[in-house]
């Protein structure tokens, strides 16, 4: 009995991403309201993933930027995401940059940000193939199930809209790769 149990736990940790602890910890910050402090994790991420070339870096630069400008620096945080949603353009990352870009969009204008918000959205309309302009680019489920608010791994906000579908009831967290199951 001992050894079943045993490799049942080594299966559910080798299912499971190596979360770093430092986007944990960004995320905790962000949650908390500690934008500052977050911005410098995401920022350290952000720094490190663009020098080993990581997919997840682009995600990092736009908390980033969401963090500064909660925190009061918003031609700091204006900065971090146009170089996040520029690397998103940079790697084909057409489908993510379109509902990013959006969302960016949508965020700027809540602070007040209209000039900043076109510049992005007059950027867009040039970035975007025009496929991914008018329609999404990645087919997700008829009916999206209700997915978690946060990854269980690392604590990232989750949305149905903005993740990679693995299956009907699937997705993975943009933050650190692991997969989100659907609520029941």
């Amino acid at each position: 009995m001992f050894r079943r149990g045993f490799r049942r736990g080594l299966i559910r940790q080798a299912a499971r991403p190596d979360v770093p602890p430092l986007l944990q910890r960004a995320h905790k910050l962000m949650a908390s309201g500690n934008y500052p402090a977050a911005a410098e994790a995401f920022e350290g991420l952000a720094r490190a993933g663009e020098a080993r070339q990581h997919p997840k870096t682009a995600q990092m630069y736009l908390q980033a930027g969401r963090a500064r400008i909660l925190a009061g620096q918003k031609e700091a945080g204006f900065a971090h995401l146009k170089h996040g949603l520029e690397l998103m353009a940079r790697l084909g990352m057409h489908g993510q940059l379109r509902h990013a870009g959006n969302r960016v969009v949508n965020e700027l204008n809540e602070h007040g940000m209209t000039t900043e918000a076109q510049e992005i959205a007059g950027w867009l309309k040039t970035s975007l193939p025009a496929e991914f302009a008018s329609k999404g680019a990645t087919p997700a489920p008829a009916k999206k199930p209700i997915l978690p608010t946060h990854c269980p791994g690392c604590g990232g906000p989750v949305r149905a809209d903005d993740v990679d579908w693995l299956d009907d009831v699937t997705a993975e967290c943009n933050w650190c790769g692991s997969p989100v199951r659907a609520e029941d």
